[in-house]
């Protein structure tokens, strides 16, 4: 009688309950990154998705619920609006009775590991709390990531300590849930009150806690968006938000109840917030900035930008393609097989992968650059050649620039040189300053046209009407390329917007385009010219704040205003 065979027992999923954090994608913990860049599926409350989507594994689909099933869009009422990232999935849509808690055992069923993020701290939401036990009532394991709780981040990032050197009692409250009860025992309390409410429902908030004793002078800050780009602080007393709010038109909300923190208390620090807002203060803080060039060129200058408080919105200007005649491209990248070069500079990420995509198709790797010196101009560039499996032999110490290179370049010794050719694969319209120094230093050079650089296709009608109407605050031009390509496929920068030159060169194209420039980078840098855009922002902020003037980014300036010429 021969042995049964039993099925194998179907592979045990796992689910991780993490934190997103209140909405600062840099406040993501490094074990949230390794959760959700290994999960299978992700589920995610729709206003936490951007934050968490960066670093879900590529290539995955996404699969939405409808919008018109969720029955609240308040953060914590009702059903949660969900969205599913399931590498494996093909489904079209997910039926509006699959809640969050049948999503993640289901797929934690299938084998799948499942990442549940949410706002703030799972440990501080009911839903999770609910997910949790059904996962532990079924046997399927789980993990819970603790995130930064809103409660806590946002008066942070207002500059609201909660406590002091006396040790202030906090008390945190939640007035979508709170009862008589609660009010009256944070009412008879003089600590500090977090209060978890919605825009459209502060003043009633700030009327329970003086009903249940505190003063209505008790002073309080709300701030609504924290911790990203689009936070606003008030400052107020008790008996004052209401009208506080009204005056700022922070009120009706038409998102139908903003969630927002408010702090109140003597001791809450409202009265220094002017000193310890560091990130409301940011030179650049909330400024919509024109980046024209595409997301890979500008990963580094807009995450520069985001340091400064603003919020970079890519549109390239030029598009690549090869070029007409590849038959010189093809040369030289054999050459490189059968020892024809002693040196290969790449002055551009896209130089790069045109020499990638050429070796590809003849079946080649990083291994075909053995016995040649490689250099580099810029950072991007140098990490394209390692992503690629090559390190660079030489990267300009000082200007990342053709010039920089040359700097740095040794001239040609026949005794230690055995070739004397380089191989320089470029754009079709690369200057010819690199040429002539290699050939100065004794250098034969084959300058190989790798890509040709053509205009982009137009933007969308929305950027291209921000673009015109004043909807950016500045715009960053680093060459006058940028410039031409940019007015040609999108129209001029309306006269509010604060333009930004890298160079004498590009100031004067955009002059004579009739722009007026503000701001020029001390150096033909890209990363200078956003430190000298975050110099201008700094001293328009104080500009204004010693006049005694609301600070407000160039774009809130009424229609028709004239900038000031810079002496930058």
């Amino acid at each position: 009688m021969s042995p049964t065979t039993l099925p194998a027992p179907p592979e045990q999923g796992h689910v991780t309950f993490l934190g997103a954090g209140p909405g600062d994608p840099g406040l993501l913990t490094l074990r949230a990154v390794e959760a959700l860049a290994n999960a299978d599926v992700l589920v995610a409350e729709h206003d936490v998705l951007d934050v968490v989507r960066t670093h879900a594994r590529q290539g995955v689909s996404e699969v939405h619920t409808d919008a018109d099933t969720t029955a609240s869009s308040t953060p914590g009422m009702g059903t949660p609006q969900l969205t599913v990232v399931d590498g494996a999935s093909t489904t079209a849509g997910v039926p509006a009775n699959r809640d969050a808690a049948h999503l993640v055992m289901e797929a934690a069923r299938g084998g799948k590991r499942v990442v549940r993020a949410v706002s703030g701290d799972p440990g501080l939401d009911a839903y999770a709390a609910e997910e949790m036990l059904a996962c532990a009532s079924a046997g399927v394991p789980f993990e819970v990531v603790p995130g930064v709780a809103a409660a806590v981040g946002v008066p942070a990032y207002a500059g609201v300590p909660l406590r002091d050197a006396q040790g202030t009692d906090v008390r945190f409250v939640d007035a979508r849930t709170a009862s008589d009860r609660c009010w009256t025992e944070v009412g008879a309390s003089d600590g500090t009150v977090v209060v978890s409410t919605t825009l459209d429902s502060v003043a009633a908030a700030a009327g329970e806690l003086v009903s249940a004793g505190r003063k209505p002078d008790t002073p309080l800050t709300v701030t609504v968006a924290g911790t990203t780009t689009r936070q606003r602080t008030w400052t107020a007393t008790l008996g004052t938000i209401a009208q506080t709010l009204k005056q700022a038109k922070a009120l009706p909300s038409p998102e139908g109840g903003r969630p927002v923190i408010a702090v109140v208390g003597e001791r809450s620090a409202a009265a220094q917030r002017d000193r310890l807002a560091w990130f409301e203060s940011k030179p650049l803080f909330g400024w919509k900035v024109l980046v024209p060039r595409t997301k890979e060129q500008a990963a580094s200058l807009s995450d520069q930008l985001r340091s400064y408080g603003a919020v970079p919105h890519e549109v390239p200007t030029i598009a690549v393609e090869p070029p007409r005649t590849p038959q010189q491209m093809e040369r030289a990248v054999k050459g490189l097989v059968t020892g024809r070069y002693e040196w290969i500079a790449f002055t551009s990420v896209n130089a790069v992968k045109a020499v990638r995509e050429k070796f590809e198709e003849y079946g080649l790797d990083a291994r075909a650059f053995a016995g040649i010196k490689v250099a580099a101009v810029g950072e991007q560039t140098a990490n394209a050649l390692i992503a690629f499996g090559v390190k660079p032999d030489l990267v300009p110490s000082g200007e990342q620039s053709a010039a920089g290179l040359l700097e740095d370049w040794p001239p040609y010794d026949p005794v230690f040189d055995p070739i004397d050719r380089v191989f320089l694969p470029r754009a079709d319209i690369a200057t010819e300053t690199l040429v002539a120094g290699l050939i100065e230093l004794g250098w034969e050079v084959d300058d190989v046209t790798a890509y040709r650089t053509v205009r982009a296709s137009p933007p969308p009608a929305e950027t291209r009407e921000a673009i015109k109407g004043g909807g950016f605050d500045a715009v960053l031009f680093t060459s006058s390329s940028t410039v031409r390509n940019l007015v040609g496929i999108a129209g001029k920068p309306h006269n509010v917007t604060v333009i930004a030159c890298i160079g004498p060169a590009t100031a004067k194209t955009a002059e004579e385009h009739g722009l007026r420039v503000d701001v020029m980078a001390p150096e033909p840098s890209v990363h200078k010219l956003a430190e000298a855009l975050a110099d201008f922002g700094a001293r328009r902020r104080l500009a204004a704040l010693e006049a005694g003037d609301p600070v407000n980014r160039p774009s809130e300036r009424r229609p028709g205003a004239r900038r000031r010429r810079s002496t930058t």
